[in-house]
Formats: structure tokens, sequence, C-alpha cells
């Protein structure tokens, strides 16, 4: 029958039906074998001859069977319904196939190249048929049957290996490499992963088929040993492949397997001195490998534990492979968190796991891979709108590169990568998307300081004079917004994650987080409790004891910081918008500080500042915000005691400071409405709202308290010249008040004056006059800003241009203001009001002293008191003129109060001196002694 198919397949005929035809005959004779073998086993000397032809018949069948479905499974598409029959005709025919049949089938190739043909062909389709199995994945017997009969092949080809293709001269690269690549595709493929299974279905699986992972397992790595001096060449070609494979989470399985990483590290060091080619490429594949969800806790603590001891046993390895396994550790680490984080709703925590690996693989010098991460960081900003963050985090990367025309080192990931070759050409792409997301972002600062190094590029490297002149334009759009557009401070938030319940990037530490417009704390909570339902939130905003700490529960404590602005020195002595210093108050700022008020000492029911301490903690962040994040990880802190008295000091630098602010923003924009300056201004002189700073005078000013705090002196006095110098700022307050009130709150606004005369009154017998001077700015035609300084102390010294310091003459008052004439009152007011306390610009054909031209040297200022003469630069006293002489007062009176303003702080005893309205003789004076100093 044989021949008879033969030559009907030979002509043509249907092979379909030769194949069933040989598999009836195939049964037939496995039939005829169990009748020859009962035969022989019931008389010794019969059915030998028999028994040999029935095998020999099997053998060709077999053989032929094989060729032939194989042939048919390579040939048919992956979608024909018929492969997955021919693929169960293959599985059959192996299964029949024992030992010798295998090796007769081997010994039957002609020469050793048809032979590894036979062999490439077959490790291409078993990794094929197992990458893209015919069956369904529920399809559980037919799938193991088919691993079964392949792992059986797989071990039968992997002996002939190493007989036939191992030897110096018969060595072949490819096959070998095939080889480990389909052996590795069958460990890892599902079908044979148990634990994603039902325990009853994995149970089922071990009873019946064993676990395969560990044969093949066990395969593998026995081929690796014996490869000897060849193993070079599989490096770090098959690092990828076996680190696979260890990933596996079959405990044993990875026991046996993770020191073959060992051995390449030993293999590669012995050749070429270091381990670095192995480094790179397990660095490189387990960011894919973990990210792509393989790898776990406790494979980290093996491939820590094995390699550490393989390491220790080797001397010349001991040392580089206790920094490699270092490494390897905490890679894993970040990998694993970021992991655990990059599919939650909240992409908060993913952004500081991409942050933890892209700051690692910079350490580490992996251009690459860090670039990678920070465009995976960019995506997640852009998604949530965080347009700051987004654009710095792209200037990391425009960082890096030069304005030159070498081309890319590391590949780009998004838009900018295809079409831009040159680094120039990548860098100004990066910049134009920069500022645009500075722009969304509100940062118009930052984005201006980019427009100007492209301008600079454009200018004198490129000769663009197009783009010069567009980018220009954007850039003089910016400077617009900053003065044109609102934009709000953002509010800051101090977040502790306490307990060991929190993931390892989070545990124990304190975060620093930018909120965003008008973002509420109450809000913000919720967003941040969302990924972690069982979190309980610490009321205390206190550091929690060790009992919180070492528990296995979760905790966050949740607080508003105040940002600690830094001192920008080319503010200082400048009169600046309040848009402009805004900024900087917000923003650049890596110290933040939390203010606890509480008792000490005898509590005083009717004056809590006398006792009132505060407990102020400065939290310092790894980097300053805005930044590549929202947020930052607290690097230290500090904590300081401050007394009753410093902190009423504060308190009253932190009002003057806020009625000049209200005060310059109603004069830069006289639409805005009254409202926050009349509460503001009612809050502080009504004293039926606010009790204004009497109780301040009740807890520090008696004789009991500064006896008993002598050191207290200076601060005491201190304090005072702050009430002094209030009443010129509210003095103008209310005169802009005044100006804009409608007739409905006119009763108001006079209650309001009522109230101020009387505070006025009260302040300028004890603790002397205070008058400041403000002029407009010619340039613009609207008025200037008071200079702007971070501490109120130093104010009269930074803005001498803009603010005069005077101290009226001393001309006893007539009568107190209490009992003055409602026609007096009116004079003095509108004396007071000629003397431009922060006034408008006066009708005068003289120049006002803000008209002057600017003085060439910085460093000179006006005097912040008329009636003192401008010390020389070697530090002599300068002469006066008569006018001045006259006008100088004592040398007890004379020197500048504690806080820096001019003026002194006269006797509660004396009478309080009646401001002088300037004349133009007093002006001329005042040049005169101007341009002496200069």
């Amino acid at each position: 029958a044989l021949p008879i198919l033969q030559e009907l397949i030979q002509a043509g005929e249907e092979e379909d039906a030769c194949i069933e035809l040989l598999s009836s005959i195939l049964e037939v004779l496995y039939q005829a074998q169990k009748s020859a073998e009962k035969l022989r086993a019931q008389h010794k000397d019969c059915g030998d001859v028999e028994l040999a032809q029935v095998k020999k018949h099997i053998q060709v069948i077999l053989e032929w069977l094989l060729h032939t479905v194989s042939r048919r499974v390579i040939i048919l598409d992956r979608e024909n319904p018929l492969r997955s029959h021919y693929v169960a005709c293959m599985a059959a025919i192996l299964s029949q196939m024992d030992k010798d049949h295998y090796s007769t089938y081997i010994q039957a190739f002609p020469s050793r190249p048809e032979l590894m043909d036979f062999l490439m062909e077959t490790f291409i389709l078993f990794k094929d048929l197992i990458g893209k199995t015919v069956y369904p994945s529920d399809w559980v017997v037919m799938n193991m049957v088919q691993n079964r009969e392949f792992l059986r092949a797989i071990n039968h080809f992997a002996t002939t290996l190493t007989e036939k293709f191992l030897s110096n001269s018969n060595f072949e690269l490819q096959l070998w490499n095939n080889y480990f690549h389909l052996a590795v595709a069958f460990l890892t493929q599902d079908s044979l992963q148990l634990e994603n299974f039902s325990p009853a279905k994995r149970n089922s699986i071990l009873a019946k088929y064993g676990d395969m992972r560990a044969t093949i397992g066990a395969s593998i790595r026995d081929m690796w040993y014996s490869l000897g001096q060849r193993k070079i060449e599989f490096i770090p070609g098959m690092v990828g492949p076996i680190l696979e494979m260890t990933l596996v989470p079959e405990l044993e399985l990875r026991k046996s397997t993770i020191p073959i990483f060992f051995d390449m590290m030993l293999c590669e060091h012995q050749l070429t001195g270091s381990f670095s080619r192995f480094e790179d490429e397990i660095l490189r594949r387990l960011d894919s490998e973990v990210e792509g969800g393989r790898g776990d806790e406790q494979y980290m603590q093996l491939f820590k534990s094995i390699l550490l001891s393989c390491c220790q046993s080797h001397r010349e390895l001991a040392k580089p492979g206790e920094d490699f396994v270092k490494l390897v550790s905490e890679l894993l680490e970040r990998l694993l968190d970021y992991r655990a984080v990059m599919n939650d709703e909240n992409k908060t925590y993913s952004m500081s796991c991409t942050v933890n690996l892209l700051n690692f693989y910079k350490e580490i010098d992996r251009q690459a891979m860090y670039i990678r991460y920070l465009y995976k960081l960019k995506d997640l900003h852009i998604s949530y709108e965080n347009y700051t963050e987004g654009a710095y985090t792209l200037l990391l990367h425009a960082r890096l590169l030069t304005w030159s025309e070498e081309s890319n080192a590391a590949p780009v990931p998004g838009p900018h990568g295809p079409h831009l070759h040159t680094q120039r050409q990548l860098k100004e792409a990066l910049y134009n998307q920069i500022i645009d997301y500075f722009d969304q972002g509100k940062m118009w600062e930052e984005a201006i300081h980019i427009c100007k190094e492209l301008a600079d590029q454009y200018e004198s490297h490129m000769f663009d004079y197009e783009m010069l002149s567009d980018i220009l334009q954007r850039e003089a759009k910016f400077y617009e917004k900053i003065l044109k557009v609102l934009r709000p401070s953002p509010d800051y938030f101090a977040v502790g994650y306490y307990g060991q319940g929190f993931p390892t990037f989070l545990r124990n530490k304190v975060f620093i987080y930018r909120g965003k417009e008008y973002e509420r704390r109450e809000d913000f909570e919720l967003q941040l409790l969302s990924p972690f339902p069982n979190a309980e939130k610490l009321k205390s905003t206190s550091p929690p004891g060790q009992d919180i700490t070492d528990s296995p529960g979760q905790y966050i404590q949740c607080f508003t910081v105040q940002p600690v602005e830094e001192a920008k020195v080319r503010l200082k002595g400048r009169s600046i918008p309040e848009q402009i210093t805004n900024f900087y108050k917000a923003n650049h700022v890596h110290r933040f500080s939390y203010s606890r008020p509480f008792k000490r000492g005898p509590n005083d029911p009717d004056n809590e500042f006398a006792n009132m301490w505060i407990e102020r903690t400065t939290f310092r962040t790894a980097y300053p915000l805005p930044g590549i994040l929202r947020w930052f990880v607290v690097t230290s802190t500090e904590t300081i005691i401050i007394s009753p008295l410093e902190n009423a000091i504060e308190t009253m630098m932190k009002t003057n400071e806020k009625i000049m602010s209200e005060i310059n923003r109603h004069q830069n924009d006289p639409s805005l409405p009254i409202n926050p300056l009349s509460m503001l201004l009612n809050g502080i002189v009504d004293p039926a709202v606010m009790g204004g700073f009497t109780k301040y005078e009740k807890a520090f000013f008696q004789e009991p308290y500064m006896e008993e705090h002598p050191e207290d002196a200076e601060n005491i006095e201190k304090l005072k010249d702050l009430i002094a110098w209030q009443i010129p700022l509210l003095a103008e307050g209310i005169r802009i008040h005044g100006q804009k009130v409608t007739e409905d709150l006119r009763p108001f606004h006079e209650r309001m004056e009522q109230c101020f005369e009387q505070l006025r009154a009260k302040v300028e017998s004890q603790y002397g006059v205070r008058e400041m001077m403000f002029f407009e700015d010619r340039r613009s035609g609207r008025p200037r800003s008071v200079a702007w300084v971070p501490d109120w102390d130093r104010l009269s010294h930074a803005g001498a241009r803009q603010v005069l310091c005077t101290e009226a003459p001393l001309t006893p008052k007539p009568a107190p203001r209490s009992s003055e004439s409602e026609d007096h009152r009116n004079e003095r007011k509108e004396n007071h009001r000629a003397s431009s306390i922060f006034g408008t610009r006066r009708q005068d054909p003289r120049q006002s002293i803000s008209e002057l031209p600017e003085p060439k040297d910085e460093k000179w200022r006006f005097s912040c008191n008329m009636s003192e003469s401008s010390p020389s630069s070697d530090g002599k006293q300068r002469p006066t003129s008569r006018a001045a002489a006259g006008a100088q007062p004592s040398a007890a009176g004379s020197a500048l109060s504690p806080t820096g303003f001019g003026g002194r702080v006269k006797s509660a005893s004396k009478l309080p001196p009646l401001p002088r309205k300037f004349s133009p003789a007093v002006y001329e004076t005042f040049l005169e002694q101007s341009d002496a100093a200069a």
C-alpha cells in the first residue's frame, strides 16, 4: 500500500485523502505491533521479524505524516480554520513518537545542512504556534496536550543540538539562539502560568501534566552551562530572554535560573574586565518587563540575595557585583512603585514615581531612558492641564541639547522626533512648545526668559529677522499680560503620609503641594484621599508619634502652609508694580512655613495677645515650586518659637504691607471695587471691630512688662514705630476711600473718619508723627507703587527715591484734635492732602521730586529724614544749609527708629506736632541737599 500511496501523491492526487489513508494504515500497524509484542512475550523465538517490519512501517509513515502535516501548518494562514485541525494532527503524530523514533528520524537526514534546516524550521514553527495558539484560551486540555508534546520534541531536539552542533567546528550560533528563544517563549506562554487559574483547575493540571515550566527551565539552564566558552557570543542578546524567564512567578524556577546572571557577569568580566554590556541590557530590559506586569517584591529579594551570595564568593566580582545588585534593587523598587500606581485614576502618584525613575536614570547616566520618562511625565501633566509643570519637564530635555547641527543622540518620543534631525532644530521646536505651555500656565515670566534666548539665536546666530520679529512680539504680549491679566496666587499644602500601609515612596514622608487656581483645601483633601479610601485623616497638625509611623495603617495629615519668599536682590530698592512682585512671593520658593499658636504662662481672658506664642515650622523642599511636579518631598524642617511681642511685630508688619498693597492697587486701577478696602480700613480704625492695637499696648507697653523683660526694649520700640507708621498709610487709604465711596456708604465713611481722627490723635501724641511722600512717575502718567521689600522695617531705605520720610517741625499744637473746630479740621485735612501722602500728582510748575533724573550711583539714596544731613563717603557729616540746620532735631531724637523708618518717637508727655504743608521753598532746600549728596 505504501508505494501505491506515494505514487498517488506524486501524481498530484488529494493529499488530505492520502493522509487519512495513512492514518488508517498507521492504526492497523499499531494493532499489529501490539500483536507481535504479545506473541513475542508468549514465545521468545516468535514475532521478532514481524515486529521489526511493523516498526519500520510505522517509522516511515510517522516521518511522512510529520513532514506533510508540518508543511501544511506552515503554508496555511493563521486565520484558516483548517490550521487547528492540522496542528491537532501534528500533536497526535508527535505523541506516537518515542525516543527511538526521534533518533531514527534525525539520523535519516543525509547531510548536516539538511538537519540544521529542519531544526531551524521546526523551532520557528513551534515558536509561532506557541506565540499565537490556534486554540481558544479556555480549551485547556487541547493546549496542555499540545504543550506536552512540544516539550518532548524540544527536549529531544536539544539533545541533537548538544551532540551535533556544539563542537567548535560544528557550532551554529543562530540555531542555538533559536532554541533559547523557543524555550523561553514556551516557558512564558500564558497557558502555562498556573497562578492565573483557579485553585481547582491549577491542581488538576498539576496532577495530570505537572508544571512544565520547571522542566523546560532546567533544560534551558543545562543548555546554557553546556556552552562553555561560547557563552560570550550570547551576551547581551540572551540577557532579555533569560530575564523574562526568571521573572515568571515560580519560586523554584527563579532559584534555579537567577544564577545564570552571575555566570553572564563572570563570563564578560573575564573577557573584558567589566560587565557593562550585561548591565546596560538588564537595566534596559527590566524597565520594559516590569512595566509590562512582570516582577514582584519576592523577585527583588531573591535577585538581591542570590546574586550577592554569588558575587561574594568571587574575589574580583565582590565589590562591582555588590554595586550592581544595589543598582538593580533600587531600579526594581522604583519600577514596582511606578507599576503599582500607573493604572490608578488619580495620576498624582504616577507622576511622583515617574520623577523617581527619571531622576534615577539621570544619576546613572542613561539618557535614552531618562528622556523616555520625561515625555511620559509631560504627557501626564498635559492630560491634567498642568501646563506649567509640563513646560518645566520639556525644559529638562531642551537643556540637554545645544545650538548646533549635531544629530540627536537619543531617540525622541512624540511629534518632534521623526522630522527633526539636528539638535538646533529640536531645541527650537521644544522652546516654542515650552513657551506655549508657560503661556497656558500663566507663567509669563518664564516664557519671557525662553523668548529672550530664542531672540538671541535669531538675531546673532541664525540672522532670521522674520522669526526674531515674531518672537519679540510674543515677548511683548507676555509683558502686557503680566500687568493686565488677573493671576491669583496659588495656595500651598503640606501633606504627610504616615504608617507602613503606604508605598515606600510615600511612607512617613511629608510633601508640599502646589494647589490650582481657587482650589479649596476641602476639595484638595477629597482628591488626596481618593486613592486611599481606608486612610484616616489626622486632625492635629503636630508631627505624629512612633505609634502612628510604625502602625500598619494609613494616616494622612494635611494643612495649609505659606511660601517663604526668597529675597530678590534686583527687586530691592525699586518701585515695582504689585502684579510683578506678587509673582515672586508665590513662585520659585522652596521654603514654606506653618505657624501654630499656643498658650504659655498665665491666661489673661481680657487680652489673648499677652501669652499668644507661635511655634513656626519651616519646611524645605528638595526643589523649588513650581517645577516638574506640583509637589516635592520635604528634605528638612526647622522649628522656632516666636514670643508674643515678636508675633505682634509680625502682625503689624503684615497689616501695614496689606494697607500699602491695597493703596497701590487702587492707585494703579481706579476701577477696582471698594469693598475690600472698606473692610480692611474699618477693621483697623474702628475699635469695636477688631480691637485695634490697644491690646498690644496693654500687653507690652506697661511698666510691669518692661521691667520684667528688659531684653525686649528694642522690640517694643520697633512695635511702637510700626504703630506710628500705620497712621499715614491709613490716612491715604481713607482719602482714596472718600474719593470712591458712594452716597449710600457715606455715613459709614464718615464714621470711619471719626474713628481715624481719634486714633491718629492718640498715636501721634504717644509715638510721634510720621509722614510719607509719594510722587507720580512722569514716564507712565500713572501713580507708581511704593518700593516693595520683603521686610517692612527696610521700606524707608529701599525706596528712598519714591518715598520721602519726614518729621513735622517741633511746633506746639494749639489744642488737641478732639476739640478742633470743624473749619480748622477741614483746613488741616486739606493741608494734609496737599502734602501728597501717597497722593496724586500736584499741579505745580516746579519739577516734582519723582521727575528728577535718576542718579547714576544706585547706592545713592535720599535721607529718610529731611532734617538730617547726608554723611559723606568718608563717614563724616556733610555741612547742612541754614534752613536744614535750623530744623535739625536734638541728638536724642534724630536717630533712626528701630524699624528703619525716619522720624523720632516723641514722648507721650509732649504735645504732638502739626503736620506741615510742603511749600516750594522746602522743595528747593531739599533739592539743594540732594544735589550736594549726589
